[in-house]
């Protein structure tokens, strides 16, 4: 199988946020941006368009992103989101459950691949695990979703062996570039494809002792923690005034660099 358009759609993780990359748009890279490297090297006319804006709820991806998306006429879709909707503390899973069963069946119906994912385990990383009950139930929609409508699940909650300290950026919320190609080898691998994706090597997370953990947490919680709840309280987001960093189908080359 080889696809000739594919279009990301999604919030910080599709945008790429915690994979920096100062020559590419919004200066990241990302898992997305990973795949679309390994199709362009087998499709000489190939275009791939990232719409995913940091900081969105699957709502807003839904209204602002998806009539975009099938107006490039896509033979491949990804469609990654919730992660911010559970992260509230109300959320109603059912309604929004059937506002993505909605558009994953509108993907579907024009015969494209559809990808969608699980969200990661928050049980894994101590500072989201207070919402691994309605993760868990979110990703149980998911996968019934998946299975209505012939997706291909990229199922995050199944994978384990990570340690945080070596995929998760400093914010400890966003991949970093090991994350970020991780989920690239898994796309790859969920949709069959071969691919020359290899794990990357983590940077060995430093031993720190009680009184070094404490100050680093307290550092964490200045720099990233205090200005998420501001933004909540205040009603802003981190993608107020950002823009798709991909919005229309366009080559992409792959880096001398993994």
């Amino acid at each position: 199988m080889s696809y000739h358009r594919y279009v990301a759609l999604g919030d910080s993780f599709t945008e790429g946020v915690g994979d920096p990359d100062p020559a590419r748009p919004n200066g990241l890279r990302g898992w997305a941006d990973r795949v679309a490297e390994v199709l362009a090297a087998a499709e000489p006319d190939f275009g791939y368009a990232n719409l995913a804006i940091r900081g969105r709820k699957l709502p807003q991806i839904l209204d602002e992103q998806l009539d975009p998306a099938l107006a490039l006429n896509p033979d491949l879709v990804t469609i990654h989101g919730g992660g911010n909707d559970v992260l509230r503390p109300k959320v109603d899973l059912d309604a929004l459950a059937a506002r993505y069963d909605e558009a994953v069946g509108r993907v579907a119906a024009t015969g494209a691949t559809v990808v969608v994912f699980t969200i990661a385990d928050p049980g894994l990383n101590g500072v989201i695990r207070v919402i691994r009950g309605r993760t868990a139930i979110f990703n149980e929609w998911v996968r019934e979703i998946a299975e209505r409508h012939g997706a291909v699940l990229v199922d995050m909650w199944r994978m384990r062996g990570w340690k945080v300290a070596e995929v998760m950026d400093e914010d400890r919320l966003h991949l970093n570039a090991v994350g970020h190609n991780a989920i690239a080898i898994a796309v790859l691998d969920a949709l069959g494809l071969e691919h020359p994706l290899t794990p990357l090597t983590p940077v060995a997370a430093p031993r720190l002792s009680t009184a070094e953990a404490r100050r680093a947490n307290l550092v964490w919680a200045r720099q990233h923690m205090v200005p998420w709840v501001q933004r909540r309280l205040t009603g802003r987001s981190s993608g107020d005034g950002i823009d798709p960093k991909r919005p229309a189908l366009a080559p992409i080359s792959r880096p001398l660099l993994p």
